[in-house]
This record gives structure tokens, C-alpha cells and sequence, in this order.
């Protein structure tokens, strides 16, 4: 069972669910949907679901009970429910689900993986599938990164060049981007508002979030290529970014763009009902502005220490934007030098000490350091391991990370730049995904532990067609 759960009895015998198993109670469909690809068994027993009034389960919480004849899966609300039946689909075996209690809630409310779509276009098939593997490890939150330099992916109706231009750049790196090479083939591709609202009900249904993130005021490049007056005033035309690494072309601080950053968000949060928008602001060069009059011009009205604060500006306008909305801002850890709102959400990545200087700051923390959640770093720095931008990120010390008790949850981090396809980015989530699943779910840590029943997962994830990286010594199975 990977997250382990907080408590397990063992019994006697076996249930055997069956493709027909006859299943009763809230989500009845889902649980046949869930079950079915995973089971086996011509004798089906039945499996029912309750909704019970047990408060220290809270919203997440459930009981696994198991007999021969009946499953009985019992959580206070229906989010509970869904992590039984995953459950449930993990323990079901070729000889059917061992006999016994299980008992569990989550250590974190937020427990995050975070897909980068900008630098490379994912089909809707492969974000549902994506959805799928979430929440089957107990996922509940999947941070859609939808605009970077190299990409706009999502549709604005109010500003429709974001897409027409935005969304294709005229060529991507080849190999390494230090290499300087490039493949000479055009890329691009965008999400419709009705394909992403699909995949918000998708997701739900499954007890996942999909908290979008539109980046601002940096790694803006396709946004200013789209429409010109969003940079320098002064400045070139710029083309979508065709190469890796950070740009040092920004949003600019005038009026125009600061409305178009409100028509943004409003169209977002019409398509995205969760209570969280990411707002980026990480890795802003403030050339540009330092060299802009009207940035100048913007740090005397708004009485700051001079134009890298605008960074810290253009927080407190989004976040204040979005509680207008009803809704709250997250931003990565660079927003933390720049004066942000108390409710704004700081995800931390440059360290763990930004996890720590988050908290002491009162803020309410995503922890996502580097040193331990991003899993576009290479697993191993072994010979014959494909290219990737940094590493080497062992499964011992992803699962290794104890973000401790007082962070709102945590979050693993699958930036795109060398994950072109989806065997690419399977090899380098699974397995140090599960792992990350097991920090953000569960109490304890047991790495031994961790690992033999990684070695019993294995096989679950082969019937998935999950193209994972084989864990040192472990033979692949193909069922």
C-alpha cells in the first residue's frame, strides 16, 4: 500500500471484488469505474460504501474493513470515500485483498504535484491519465503550470493573440540547452476553456483540485511576443522563446498591463473553481525596469525602495484582485523578499530554509524545495541516463524529505524542459512519485518498509502502462 496508511489490522481470509462486484452507496459509479481495470475474481463479493458521523476522520479520512464476503469502506464525507476505494484498488491482488482494518487520514491537506505544460503542449488523454495516477496515490491537488516563456497554453477570450501566437514557438532545444542546438520543428498547442472546465470536473470526481498557475510578471516572454504592449515600452518585438533558461523580458508596471493581468485571472477563475490561483513570481530579472521611465515613475506613486520591488507590487495587486474573487493567491518563495499579503500562499522551492523563513513570516506553506521535490532532476548522475537539467535526485532522498507539522502540505515538481514526451516524464515521476505520496500522506518513515512495498507496487503500475524508471535491482514485470 503506497501511502501507507496510519493504521493497519490484519485478518483472516480474502476478499475477492470481482469486475462485478455489486458496489452500494455515495459514488457507487466511480467505485465500480476505479475497481474494474484492477481486479480480478469470479466470485464477487460486494463492497459498500458509508458515509458515517465520525469527526476524527475529518474530510479525508476513511476505514478499510475487509471480510471474505463484504468490504465496507466508511469515511465522514464522500473525499474520504474516494481514498478507501484507491485503497482498496492497490491491495487487490492476483489472489484477491487480504482479510483485516485499516484505518486512515492524511498528514497534509495540500498534497501537490505540479505538471509544466508551457514548455511542452500535453494531450487532454495524457492529463487525465495523469489525474488518474494522482489520485490513485492519494494526490489531491494537480498545479497546472499553463504559461511560461516558451509557451501560453491557456485561452483568453478577451485577448485571443495569447493563443494565436503565444501558444507556438518556431523551434525547441536539442540535447542539452548549453548545446546550443536546436530541432528546427515548430511546437505549440493550447487548452480551450471548455477542454480545461472538462478537466476540472474530471479531476473532482476523482477528489483532485487543479489549481492553475499563470505566470506573472516574469517568465512572460510568450505573453509580450503575443502582445507587444506588455513589455518595455521602448523595447524590440520579441518571438516566443525558443531556447531554455529564464528570459529578462517582463511584464511592464503601466495601467494596460495591469489590466490585462485582472482579465487574466477573471477568465481563469471562471474556468477554475479552486479556492487557490498560482500567480508564479519567481525568477524576475528587473533589467527592463530599472531602465523603464515609467517604472520609475511607478516607484515614486507607490513609495517604493526602488524598481526590484516592484516585484513585491505586483503581488499584492493579483492577490488583491483575486480576494475579490473570493479566491487566494500562492506565489513561489521569491514573492517572500518583496513584502506579500498575510493570506498570500508561499510555495516554497529554492531550499528548505525557504520553507522555514515562510513559516516565520506567517504564511500559509506549500513546501517544494528543490533539494527534494523536483522530479525533472535526474534520479542518478550513472552513465546512460537521459538528459536532464540538473541531479542527481535519489528516491532515498525524495522520500526521505519531513516537511514537518506546520506547512499547510507539499508538492512534487515536474518542470517540462527535458520531459518532451510521456514516457520521458514517467520515467523521471515514478517511482520517486510514490515516494513524495508516502511524505505528504503518512506520519512516519520507513525507508526499508517503503521499499518492499514499492516492490509489490511495481507490478500495478506495469498494468497501467506506466513507463517508470526500474528501481536499482528490481526486475520489471509485465502483466
Amino acid at each position: 500500500m503506497i501511502p501507507l496508511a496510519a493504521s493497519a489490522r490484519p485478518g483472516e481470509g480474502t476478499f475477492q471484488p470481482g469486475v462485478g462486484a455489486p458496489v452500494r452507496g455515495p459514488h457507487a459509479a466511480l467505485a465500480r469505474e476505479l475497481l474494474g481495470p484492477a481486479t480480478g475474481g469470479d466470485a464477487p463479493g460486494e463492497i459498500e460504501l458509508r458515509l458515517v458521523p465520525d469527526p476524527s476522520l475529518g474530510a479525508e479520512g476513511y476505514t478499510l474493513d475487509v471480510a471474505p464476503e463484504r468490504a465496507v469502506i466508511s469515511a465522514a464525507d464522500v473525499a474520504g470515500l474516494r481514498w478507501g476505494v484507491q485503497t482498496l484498488r492497490q491491495l487487490d491482488g492476483p489472489g484477491g485483498v487480504p482479510c483485516g482494518t485499516v484505518r486512515d487520514v492524511p498528514r497534509y491537506a495540500w498534497r501537490g504535484v505540479m505538471i509544466d505544460v508551457a514548455r511542452w503542449w500535453r494531450p487532454m488523454s495524457f492529463l487525465r491519465s495523469y489525474v488518474d495516477l494522482l489520485a490513485l496515490h492519494k494526490f489531491n491537488v494537480l498545479h497546472l503550470h499553463l504559461t511560461d516563456d516558451q509557451g501560453w497554453r491557456f485561452e483568453v477570450r478577451g485577448h485571443p493573440r495569447l493563443t494565436e501566437v503565444g501558444a507556438r514557438r518556431a523551434e525547441s532545444p536539442a540535447g542539452h540547452a548549453r548545446e546550443g542546438r536546436f530541432d528546427g520543428t515548430p511546437h505549440g498547442g493550447f487548452y480551450t476553456q471548455r477542454e480545461l472546465r472538462d478537466l476540472v470536473d474530471y479531476a473532482a470526481a476523482r477528489g483532485v483540485s487543479v489549481v492553475p498557475e499563470i505566470e506573472f510578471p516574469g517568465h512572460s516572454q510568450a505573453a509580450i511576443a503575443a502582445c507587444p504592449w506588455l513589455g518595455r515600452p521602448s523595447g524590440t518585438p520579441v518571438r516566443v522563446r525558443t531556447s531554455w533558461g529564464i528570459s529578462s523580458h517582463v511584464l511592464n508596471v503601466g495601467d494596460r498591463a495591469a489590466g490585462f493581468a485582472r482579465d487574466v485571472l477573471d477568465e481563469l477563475c471562471d474556468v477554475f473553481p479552486s479556492r487557490y490561483v498560482h500567480i508564479g513570481g519567481d525568477e524576475v530579472r528587473g533589467e527592463e525596469w530599472a531602465a523603464d521611465p515609467e517604472a520609475a515613475r511607478r516607484v515614486a506613486e507607490a513609495g517604493l525602495d526602488g524598481p526590484r520591488a516592484l516585484l513585491g507590487w505586483w503581488g499584492r495587486l493579483l492577490a488583491g484582485h483575486l480576494r475579490g474573487l473570493g479566491r487566494r493567491a500562492v506565489a513561489w518563495d521569491d514573492m517572500l523578499d518583496h513584502d506579500p499579503p498575510e493570506d498570500m500562499v508561499i510555495m516554497a522551492w529554492r531550499g528548505v530554509d525557504r520553507v522555514e523563513a515562510a513559516l516565520r513570516a506567517g504564511h500559509d506553506v506549500v513546501a517544494a524545495p528543490h533539494t527534494h521535490t523536483y522530479l525533472d532532476y535526474a534520479e542518478s548522475d550513472a552513465p546512460g541516463e537521459p538528459v536532464s537539467i540538473s541531479g542527481p535526485l535519489p528516491l532515498e532522498t525524495v522520500y526521505g524529505y519531513d516537511a514537518g507539522e506546520s506547512v499547510l502540505g507539499m508538492q512534487a515538481q515536474l518542470w517540462g524542459e527535458y520531459l518532451p514526451t510521456r514516457e520521458r516524464l514517467d520515467y523521471n515521476a515514478f517511482p520517486r512519485l510514490c515516494a513524495v505520496a508516502e511524505a505528504a500522506w503518512s506520519a512516519g518513515r520507513d525507508l526499508g518498509g517503503f521499499t518492499r512495498r514499492l516492490a509489490g507496487h511495481l507490478p500495478l503500475l506495469d498494468r497501467l502502462g506506466v513507463a517508470y524508471r526500474r528501481p536499482e535491482g528490481a526486475a520489471r514485470v509485465h502483466l
